[in-house]
């Protein structure tokens, strides 16, 4: 990688916003929660801050998957894919609707590899949540840029059954979901609604289930089953899950305190894995 990214890192940027409550009512309800709706000085849902701080990028500058082209706050690295590799995420204060917040993104470090399918770039970023009560949100993420598909990229099925697990839910995700969860966040990569382009330009069988979604997901298992605040949250993509049938949701305490969580496609693939924290 040329040393041309070095100035990359130590970039930032700087989004505000208010927390509103439409966009929490309206996740709410793409994930077909029967939530009442937030009303002011309520605390969101760890994790949706992701409902907020949304970049608007004008078309004329979009890629040809529907990202942002690059060069702006993260490198312009010349691989064409980019995926949510994973992250891990502080919870100092809670997020309430009413409450302004700031969200002070910075480029951490650029890394190159090489993988089984070629050159790979990782970049992290750290995003800082403050509201007028100081820091409440420290998150940081792990996105990975790689080379253009070539063939197909189907992986195959798992060869192992589905783990047992105190807590156990099954979504099965379709098409509205997705496109719900792409408007919600302002997110216009094409894998997730553009089916043509997901088969026929990247390989892929079908549609891409957001790695974002699937964290939501299970953080949300763990909260639905243990009241404890959250301090700490942290997840990793394992393979890619498809818009083809039922999502396993697994999980529960162990030995140490700390919960830890795994999805699962239908074909018995380990799709991501999480731990949370309390504190």
């Amino acid at each position: 990688m040329s040393d041309r990214f070095d100035e990359w890192v130590g970039r930032t940027e700087v989004a505000e916003d208010l927390i509103t409550s439409w966009p929490v009512a309206a996740l709410q309800a793409a994930f077909d929660h029967d939530h009442p709706i937030p009303r002011p000085g309520d605390p969101i849902p760890p994790m949706w801050h992701w409902l907020f701080f949304l970049s608007t990028t004008r078309r004329s500058l979009l890629g040809p998957d529907g990202h942002a082209m690059r060069g702006g706050f993260l490198p312009p690295i010349d691989l064409p894919r980019r995926m949510f590799a994973g992250g891990r995420t502080e919870f100092l204060a809670p997020l309430r609707v009413g409450q302004t917040a700031r969200r002070t993104g910075t480029v951490v470090s650029i890394e190159a590899k090489e993988g089984r399918t070629g050159r790979l770039v990782f970049v992290t970023a750290r995003f800082e949540v403050s509201t007028e009560d100081g820091v409440a949100v420290v998150e940081e993420q792990d996105l990975v840029y790689r080379e253009a598909a070539v063939g197909n990229q189907q992986p195959p099925p798992g060869t192992d059954p589905i783990p047992d697990a105190t807590w156990t839910e099954m979504i099965t995700p379709d098409p509205v979901m997705l496109f719900r969860f792409s408007a919600l966040t302002f997110n216009g990569h094409r894998i997730h609604y553009d089916y043509p382009y997901v088969t026929e330009t990247e390989g892929y069988p079908g549609l891409i289930v957001h790695g974002p979604m699937t964290a939501m997901w299970l953080i949300g298992l763990c909260t639905a089953n243990d009241p404890r605040p959250v301090s700490r949250f942290s997840f990793r993509g394992r393979s890619p899950l498809f818009c083809d049938g039922p999502v396993s949701l697994r999980g529960g305490i162990g030995e140490d305190g700390v919960a830890a969580l795994s999805a699962w496609s239908h074909d018995l693939r380990l799709a991501m894995t999480a731990e949370v924290e309390f504190g």
